[in-house]
């Protein structure tokens, strides 16, 4: 693999190349390590890869790295601080993974990283192990080529999979060792290797469990089917109602607080490269589906969603049992944008829920998590920054999207220390993330390491303006 010429310094990119093997095993030491924070059964790989990042940005060069704990999983924090007079820079990753199943479909092993056509496959590959450890590698980078502009820190937590909801506190408690001008992250992604972008907004988050309940115990479906209702039949009928035929959300206000986009805006966003047949061919799909009247695009960055994302209950073992369950689950997120708000959109979408059931079953609704939907500034030196860095590394400027993920921590950034943060990730839409066989190209984790320096640089140099 090698790395594209830029106008990365010479020594940049020869310590990159030189020790490009090495920052590729390193990478899979911490792939290894099954930091899921979704199941309490791996608390101790948590705690593992929590040590093993701070061991890594000291061994990079960090003044201290240490482990700040939280009522949750810890916060690894570290810095170097070469003049307090200079900007600081303070960098947010997660260490923590989303659960491997279904284990049945992956290629090869979750947690033993192999390299398959110039890619990284194993879980936390892309989000966010291999792009949290790009900053780490580059940290090593600029100090080892005497090229650190001004000051960074570091804040790697550990439940940003689950929502982050420590994370509140923990910047309250904070505000002074995380001061800082601005934040920089890295998880989420490009249009393609040959087209640079930046995020510019995410959606937020509104996850919430519903429990369907009719007789007190499971039943022979022969001698109640048809007389008693099935909680599995009406969960079904109820989650189908939440939708109209135009795939429009029937929740009473939901819309409500939606900041619609102009038409010279969505004209904007309709120039960004985009390939409906490549789409569908990457997905082995035939056809799309999504709200009426919004591209692919305006559905996946500006437009809210609601979407089931597991459901069970009865029988689900080998052969056949005729069984009328007592209940059914379902998990349903919501992905919200600016606007809206998640306390709103759980408080709504209970209230509806509880509105539609019928009269032969209960209902409990559970709110698990949520995170605000962001925008940030165009027109900010950090932006300015990171469009240079990447227009340096790849040769043309990047282009301003939207994201459709959620990053939690960004709105509390905002609210609590007053940041604003820059989105510069180098991931792709196809690296599986949070899927079977979830990967990261080589070629985009050498891209981060060589671009972060750049924008290191370039900060530093317009804050001097």
């Amino acid at each position: 693999m090698s790395i594209a010429t830029s106008s990365a310094t010479s020594p940049t990119k020869e310590y990159i190349k030189a020790n490009k093997e090495r920052f590729l095993n390193e990478l899979f030491e911490l792939l290894r390590i099954p930091s899921v924070s979704a199941d309490s059964k791996y608390k101790p790989d948590i705690l593992k890869m929590a040590g093993a990042v701070k061991d890594k940005l000291l061994a990079a060069g960090a003044d201290k790295a240490e482990l700040v704990q939280t009522s949750g999983n810890p916060v690894v924090y570290g810095e170097k601080i070469i003049d307090a007079k200079l900007p600081t820079v303070l960098v947010y990753g997660h260490y923590d993974v989303q659960p491997a199943d279904p284990l049945n479909l992956w290629n090869s092993p979750p947690f033993e990283p192999v390299i398959k056509d110039e890619k990284i496959y194993a879980r936390g590959a892309c989000d966010d192990k291999g792009q949290m450890f790009m900053h780490i590698k580059a940290l090593e980078t600029m100090l080892k080529t005497n090229s650190l502009p001004c000051n960074v820190k570091f804040m790697i937590e550990g439940e940003e999979e689950v929502g982050s909801s420590n994370l509140g506190k923990f910047l309250e408690d904070n505000k002074e060792r995380l001061k800082s001008d601005v934040i920089l992250i890295s998880d989420t992604g490009l249009i393609a290797n040959d087209i640079p972008s930046l995020d510019v907004g995410l959606r937020g988050l509104c996850y919430m469990e519903v429990e369907v309940t009719g007789p007190n115990r499971d039943l022979h479906s022969g001698t109640y089917g048809g007389a008693v209702g099935n909680p599995i039949n009406i969960l079904c009928e109820m989650i189908a109602s939440m939708k109209d035929k135009n795939n429009h959300i029937t929740i009473p206000g939901f819309y409500d607080d939606v900041i619609e986009l102009s038409a010279e805006e969505r004209s904007e966003m309709a120039k960004t490269p985009f390939s409906l047949d490549a789409y569908k061919k990457d997905l082995d799909i035939n056809d799309i589906c999504g709200e009426t009247s919004f591209t692919t695009i305006e559905r996946t960055g500006i437009r809210p969603t609601l979407d089931v994302n597991g459901i069970w209950g009865g029988y689900t073992g080998e052969g056949a049992k005729t069984v009328l369950p007592s209940k059914a689950f379902a998990k349903i997120s919501m992905r919200l944008v600016p606007g809206q708000k998640s306390a709103k959109a759980a408080k709504l979408f209970t209230t509806y829920f509880n509105s539609i059931a019928p009269k032969s079953v209960k209902v409990k609704v559970t709110e698990h998590h949520g995170g605000e939907p962001v925008l940030t500034p165009t027109n900010s030196i950090a932006y300015k920054a990171a469009s240079l860095a990447l227009e340096d590394t790849f040769g043309k400027k990047p282009i301003p999207t939207r994201g459709g993920g959620s990053i939690p921590i960004v709105a509390l950034f905002e609210s609590v220390l007053g940041l604003k943060s820059v989105l510069m990730g180098f991931g792709l839409d196809t690296d599986a993330i949070h899927s079977p066989n979830e990967h990261f190209g080589i070629f985009n984790f050498f891209k981060g390491i060589e671009t972060i320096p750049l924008f290191f640089k370039h900060y530093s140099e317009l804050s001097k303006k």
